[in-house]
C-alpha cells in the first residue's frame, strides 16, 4: 500500500545574524491513511518547523527547506508551484493552529470564514456554502450554530474559537489534519473536549492526523503512534503502548519521568531533564542528547547514533539502548 504522506530526508535551516540554525536535520516518517501521529518534543525540537516546512508555510528569508521530500499522495510538495500548494492546503491538508485569535480574522464573522473557505476550495455558491457552514459548525458541537453566523472570533470563549479552528480545518474534508498545539493556551477539562472531538472527527471522516505536542498525557489519549523530536531529528518512533511501556532512548524516559503520577504527593518534586536543549547554531559532535544525558560515554560524544530496531515498529536512536531499557519500570497507570 503507498503512504499517504512520507517525508525523507527533510532539512529545514534559517540564516540569522548569528548563524545558521540547523531547526530540521533529516526527518523522516510515514503514515498511511486514517493513521493518528503524535510528534512529542521540548519547544526549539523542530516539529512545527517540520509540519509548516512540509506545507511550505516557512518564511523565505529566512527559512530555507536545504533538503529531502514530502510525498503526499506521491506527490512531492516542495517541488509544487505556488498556485498548485495553494490547491493542496485547506483542500486536501488543513491545519488547526496554537491560537485561533492569530488565526482567525477577527473584522470578519464566523460564518464568512468558513463559508469563504469552502466556495474556494470546493466551488460552492455563497448560500450553499452557508447552509454547509451551519452543518459543519454543529458537527463540531457549537450551540446554535445558525445563529452565530453572524458573530466574530472575540464573540467565542477560547475552548469554542478552537472549535471553530476545527469546524474550518474540516469544511473540506481534508485526508491530512495536522494539529499544531491546539490545546496548549486551554484549560485541561476544554483540551480532553478538543482531543476527544478530533478523536471522534478522525474515525467519522477517515483522515489522517498529525498532532503535534510537549505533552505525551495528550498524546496518550490520541495518537496510534508517536515521533519522539529532538533537536530536529525523531530520537524514537513506536506505537504509542511500547513507548510508555518500553521507551528506549533517555529523552523519551525523560519526558515519562516527567509526568506527573497520580501517587504524587503534595511535597514531592517532579522529576525534570537536566540541562537545556543544545543550540542549533553549534550541535554538539556525536548524540544531539549527550550533554543531558545520565548513559553516556565517551563514544557518545563522538559518534551520532542512527535509528535502530529494537522491537517490532519500534525504533530509537541511541548507542545504550538496552542500559535504558533495563534500567526503566513504567508506571501503573502509564500502562493500563
Amino acid at each position: 500500500m503507498t503512504a499517504l504522506l512520507h517525508v525523507k530526508d527533510l532539512e529545514v535551516r534559517f540564516h540569522t545574524k548569528d548563524g545558521i540554525v540547523n531547526a530540521v536535520n533529516g526527518l523522516s516518517y510515514s503514515m498511511e491513511q486514517g493513521d493518528i501521529l503524535g510528534i512529542v518534543g521540548e519547544s526549539g525540537s523542530g516539529k512545527s518547523v517540520s509540519s509548516m516546512a512540509m506545507l511550505r508555510l516557512i518564511p523565505d528569508p529566512p527559512g530555507k527547506i536545504t533538503g529531502g521530500q514530502v510525498l503526499f499522495q506521491d506527490q512531492d510538495l516542495l517541488q509544487l508551484k505556488p498556485r498548485q500548494m495553494h490547491t493542496v492546503r485547506g483542500s486536501q491538508i488543513a491545519v488547526i493552529f496554537q491560537d485561533p485569535m492569530t488565526s482567525l480574522n477577527p473584522v470578519m464573522t464566523i460564518g464568512d470564514q468558513i463559508a469563504e473557505a469552502m466556495q474556494v476550495n470546493l466551488g460552492l455558491d455563497r448560500r450553499k456554502a452557508l447552509q454547509e457552514t451551519i452543518t459543519v459548525l454543529e458537527h463540531v458541537g457549537i450551540p446554535q450554530a445558525g445563529k452565530r453566523l453572524g458573530d466574530y472570533p472575540h464573540q467565542f470563549s477560547g475552548g469554542m474559537r478552537q472549535r471553530v479552528m476545527i469546524a474550518m480545518a474540516i469544511s473540506c474534508r481534508p485526508k491530512l489534519l495536522i494539529a499544531d498545539e491546539p490545546t496548549t493556551a486551554l484549560d485541561v477539562t476544554i483540551q480532553a473536549q478538543i482531543v476527544d472531538l478530533v478523536k471522534r472527527l478522525q474515525e467519522e471522516l477517515g483522515m489522517a492526523v498529525v498532532w503535534i505536542t510537549h505533552d505525551l498525557g495528550v498524546i496518550a489519549r490520541l495518537a496510534k503512534r508517536v515521533n519522539v523530536m529532538y533537536a530536529g531529528v525523531i530520537v524514537e518512533s513506536a506505537p504509542i503502548k511500547p513507548l510508555f511501556k518500553t521507551p528506549a532512548h533517555p529523552y523519551t524516559l525523560g519526558l515519562l519521568g516527567s509526568l506527573p503520577g497520580i501517587d504524587l504527593s503534595a511535597d514531592q518534586d517532579l522529576n525534570y531533564i537536566e540541562g537545556a536543549p543544545p543550540d542549533m547554531i553549534n550541535l554538539p559532535p556525536g548524540c544531539p542528547f549527550w550533554p543531558r544525558c545520565g548513559y553516556r560515554t565517551e563514544h557518545c560524544t563522538q559518534a551520532k547514533p542512527e535509528l535502530t530496531a529494537v522491537a517490532a515498529d519500534h525504533a530509537a536512536a541511541c548507542w545504550h539502548l538496552d542500559r535504558v531499557r533495563e534500567f526503566y519500570t513504567p508506571r501503573q497507570e502509564a500502562t493500563q
